[in-house]
Parts: C-alpha cells; sequence; structure tokens
C-alpha cells in the first residue's frame, strides 16, 4: 500500500514538471488589452 501511494506521488510530480516544461516551452497567447490614458489632475498642484 506505501509503495502505491508512493508511486502515484511521484507520478503526480512528474506530470506537473512535464505541465511547467510544456507551459515553459509553449506560453500561452497574451490578450490584447486596450491602453487606458492616464488624464492629469490639476487639483493637486499647489497653488502658486
Amino acid at each position: 500500500m506505501r509503495r502505491f501511494v508512493l508511486g502515484l506521488l511521484i507520478l503526480l510530480v512528474v506530470l506537473a514538471g512535464l505541465g511547467f516544461l510544456a507551459l515553459g516551452a509553449f506560453p500561452p497567447a497574451p490578450r490584447p488589452q486596450a491602453v487606458e490614458r492616464v488624464l492629469p489632475n490639476d487639483s493637486f498642484k499647489p497653488q502658486g
């Protein structure tokens, strides 16, 4: 029973490692996103 659990744990670690390697080799494409422009806020400028 202990050998089965150890083998299952090793299999899960190997599969997780392969998943990370696959993500590193073939990263997901970034989603295009609109650029937000920052508007100047004159109310915080010091008087004078």
